[in-house]
């Protein structure tokens, strides 16, 4: 039976070198999760996330929860990162995310808004997310339709993090509640946590 997480070896050093800053959440290499939309919490509704040797980093823990208009994103010792909400203004959705807890304190850090754009001739779905602190602009693609693939992209068009349907060494594809995340060097995966909580939130996975 497949194992949901990977379990790769790494020695401590190669992690060291790859610390870019004291940003914890930043480093110098791509970066490769492995994201469980479940819970580890009797296997409940939320969010688990491993890294490269198989070890929890982020976590999300619904309980009995679902299809929540508010989660949180933590690490494993449960330290809250980000507070995602999802708002409807008449008939549309969007969803904003705080640093921690800061709700009504200030103004969200980022907020997400879907938009279309035609690709050769198809309609495929499109989030924009806008900054509170800079100009900077990113956009959240789904892929392939109704696949639970999809892309982060910057405002210059680079693609900065791209989920898609984990597979394992021996070629098991698992299900559509088991993603591989890699993110670019040099980009905050903590924040890129916060758009992927978004995006369950999109497909009412949370």
């Amino acid at each position: 039976m497949a194992k949901v997480h990977p379990l790769l070896t790494s020695n401590s050093s190669d992690r060291d070198d790859a610390s870019c800053s004291n940003n914890r959440y930043m480093t110098s290499k791509r970066e490769t999760f492995t994201i469980w939309m479940k819970s580890l919490v009797m296997q409940g509704n939320g969010c688990t996330t491993f890294d490269e040797n198989g070890e929890v980093v982020y976590r999300i823990d619904n309980y009995d929860n679902k299809h929540s208009n508010e989660v949180y994103l933590m690490d494993l010792r449960g330290k809250l990162l980000f507070t995602v909400c999802e708002k409807k203004v008449f008939s549309f959705r969007r969803w904003e995310g705080y640093r921690s807890n800061n709700i009504g304190a200030n103004k969200p850090l980022f907020r997400v808004k879907k938009c279309f754009r035609s690709i050769l001739g198809n309609k495929e779905s499109s989030y924009q997310v806008t900054m509170r602190s800079d100009s900077n602009c990113y956009s959240l693609e789904r892929l392939n339709g109704k696949s639970t693939a999809f892309r982060i992209m910057d405002n210059n068009g680079r693609v900065v993090a791209e989920a898609k349907r984990k597979q394992s060494s021996s070629g098991v594809v698992f299900g559509d509640d088991v993603l591989t995340l890699v993110v670019e060097p040099h980009v905050d995966h903590s924040f890129i946590m916060a758009l992927v909580t978004v995006y369950g939130l999109i497909r009412n996975q949370l």
